[in-house]
């Protein structure tokens, strides 16, 4: 049904509001084709939203990479539908998968796709089906720091495993030096932060690190962390938070994150001309190169984290939603179909793009279309 512009734009601001849970509006139609359209009032409802027939709750939760995208498509999607409740828990998304092969979620967010062990372990509540790798959420790793004193940083993929080692512990070091000619560098303790949680934002960092550390990162592509020292911090939010306070301190958080923390965000040495800065349209670069390398419904992406393309920022982040290929509760099938289908729309695409993320490639949304259609 039709919202009135003022419940429409209260229901967009109040949504942008909360982290963790919106009543979404769904239009009570007969089927799960017709679409809404909000209001005119300039809020995200807006784009043309086709609603579930049947809502109820609808319970998420995984990546905090996503969040901010989560809370602008509860905008749209809160404005222009009834019906459906949706929370979304974040957590991490170690702690998302977990909860989705557990039978708790309808969908999970993960910043790394399903190892093999997860998805036999998803059999056993998709009924008839497996977990599939659905890529949602374009964006990039953002190296912020916090240095006294310096507000333009180069680093490289040796330089960071290093950091992020030990390895490497005062910001005066020859290597670091080397990359940034003429910047005053103090001779302060370097404060390295990573995520105490099972990440997946650690999990992409860490591909990279090991793919372009030059050797001195020893330790495999994981969720959770390995590396020695350093401080932890939970969730994308809290590391965020921390590099601000600490002085002299570096970390890793979506690009997302950087801008709304106004943090500094150091530029990478990939091999190409000249580093390459953290950007959305340098981290679609490297993301249309992505190739699919899941099989049959998977969407599961391999990214070239160690590229020397001109202009392709190698931390390039994927956010998947986890959901059931077949096997997912009737109850919540359509309202998981009609919202995943606003989310990979040009409209749910380019509303993500203005906070920060990257939308995807078309050919690459198309096929991720296609996958939300035939769930069931």
């Amino acid at each position: 049904m039709n919202l009135r512009n003022g419940r429409s734009k209260a229901l967009a601001i109040g949504a942008v509001a909360l982290v963790s849970t919106l009543s979404l509006s769904a239009c009570g139609t007969d089927d799960n084709t017709k679409t809404t359209t909000g209001s005119s009032s300039g809020a995200p409802a807006a784009a043309k939203i086709a609603c579930a027939d049947k809502g109820g709750a609808l319970l998420a939760a995984g990546s905090t990479a996503q969040t901010p995208a989560i809370d602008v498509w509860k905008a749209a999607y809160g404005a222009a539908c009834s019906t459906t409740t949706l929370t979304y828990g974040g957590g991490g998304s170690g702690a998302g998968v977990t909860q989705f092969n557990q039978g708790k979620v309808a969908f999970a967010g993960s910043d790394g796709a399903l190892k093999q062990s997860e998805i036999d372990a998803s059999k056993a509540v998709c009924t008839g089906g497996q977990g599939i790798d659905l890529p949602m959420v374009g964006g990039l790793i953002s190296i912020v720091f916090n240095v006294e004193g310096v507000d333009k940083l180069v680093v490289d993929g040796p330089t960071l495993a290093k950091i992020f080692d030990s390895q490497i512990t005062k910001w005066n070091d020859p290597a670091i030096a080397a990359l940034n000619p003429g910047v005053n560098l103090p001779a302060a303790d370097i404060q390295a932060i990573h995520r105490s949680e099972d990440s997946g934002t650690t999990q992409n960092l860490t591909a990279y690190l090991a793919k372009a550390g030059g050797g001195n990162w020893k330790y495999p592509a994981a969720k959770a962390w390995a590396g020695q020292g350093g401080q932890s911090a939970n969730g994308s939010a809290g590391v965020a938070a921390q590099v601000k306070q600490v002085k002299n301190s570096i970390s890793y958080v979506e690009l997302s994150y950087a801008q709304t923390n106004k943090l500094n965000s150091a530029a990478i040495a990939t091999g190409a001309a000249k580093p390459v800065e953290a950007t959305a349209a340098n981290a679609a670069t490297s993301l249309a190169n992505a190739k699919v390398v899941g099989t049959g419904a998977d969407l599961a992406l391999d990214i070239d984290y160690a590229t020397k393309a001109e202009g392709a920022y190698p931390l390039t982040l994927v956010t998947y939603e986890i959901v059931c290929d077949k096997g997912n509760k009737a109850e919540t099938l359509p309202a998981l179909k009609s919202f995943l289908n606003y989310t990979v729309s040009d409209a749910g695409q380019q509303a993500i793009g203005a906070v920060g993320y990257v939308p995807l490639p078309k050919e690459l949304a198309g096929k991720v279309k296609t996958q939300i259609d035939a769930l069931a």
